[in-house]
């Protein structure tokens, strides 16, 4: 029985990167694909946001000289390019996927709605939405959020490097602890960087809790929806 029917399952584009400086790596971005589609084929509804960090982003872009606005945007068109990636990767796998944009993109996407990707679920095809929010000034944190919510996802998954939320960065500090669980204020009190504060709060107004596990590690979205104890919840 799986625990969670309906996901929003959210990746760095850094994660896509696996050992390689830029880019993707083929590796990484088949075990994401064998991942989605065996919990699609329990069952599932899959829906997914990927970052774009892997390519560029907007960010860093303005540092070296480009307007914030042209920067995410760029940012934005990388993160189509990792959609269209994953959609191959699990279409090769035996998958069904589709690419869904904030704005217009055909033939590389088709228009995004909830309506469209509600329906996309009842045919059992995971539903990659890229584009961030359509918009300037937004991750891909908050455009993850704004569509679990959006689409009534029952949990937003955080893929990561890491196993879930620690007291500080597990990969520089040696005694960080782990949490469990925890809630949306205390994760606040605490200065926890889980997600960006937008993306944070929207979850935590519209009570869509954040599971946050290591994605790297084959077998665990899985263990996530099938409702094993791995990684962190947040929740109210």
């Amino acid at each position: 029985m799986l625990k969670y029917k309906r996901i929003l399952l959210k990746l760095s584009g850094e994660a896509l990167m696996g050992e390689d400086k830029y880019g993707i790596n083929t590796s990484v971005l088949s075990s994401y694909a064998q991942q989605v589609k065996e919990i699609a084929e329990m069952g599932a509804e899959v829906g997914i946001v990927i970052g774009g960090g892997n390519i560029f982003r907007g960010l860093s872009g303005v540092s070296k000289g480009f307007d914030r606005v042209k920067g995410d945007q760029m940012g934005m068109l990388a993160t189509v390019i990792n959609s269209l990636a994953l959609q191959s990767a699990i279409e090769g796998a035996g998958g069904k996927a589709k690419v869904f944009t904030a704005t217009k993109m055909e033939p590389v996407g088709e228009l995004y709605t909830k309506a469209k990707v509600v329906e996309a679920f009842k045919n059992g095809i995971v539903c990659i939405i890229a584009g961030g929010t359509g918009n300037p000034f937004f991750t891909t944190d908050t455009a993850s959020a704004l569509r679990g919510v959006e689409i009534e996802a029952e949990v937003l998954l955080k893929g990561t490097r890491v196993d879930g939320i620690y007291t500080a960065d597990p990969e520089k500090v040696k005694d960080a602890v782990k949490f469990d669980e925890l809630t949306f204020n205390k994760a606040y009190e605490k200065k926890l960087k889980v997600m960006d504060l937008t993306a944070f709060t929207m979850c935590s107004e519209n009570n869509l809790p954040i599971l946050v596990f290591d994605m790297n590690t084959p077998g665990n979205l899985k263990k996530v929806v099938l409702g094993e104890k791995i990684g962190t919840l947040v929740k109210n």
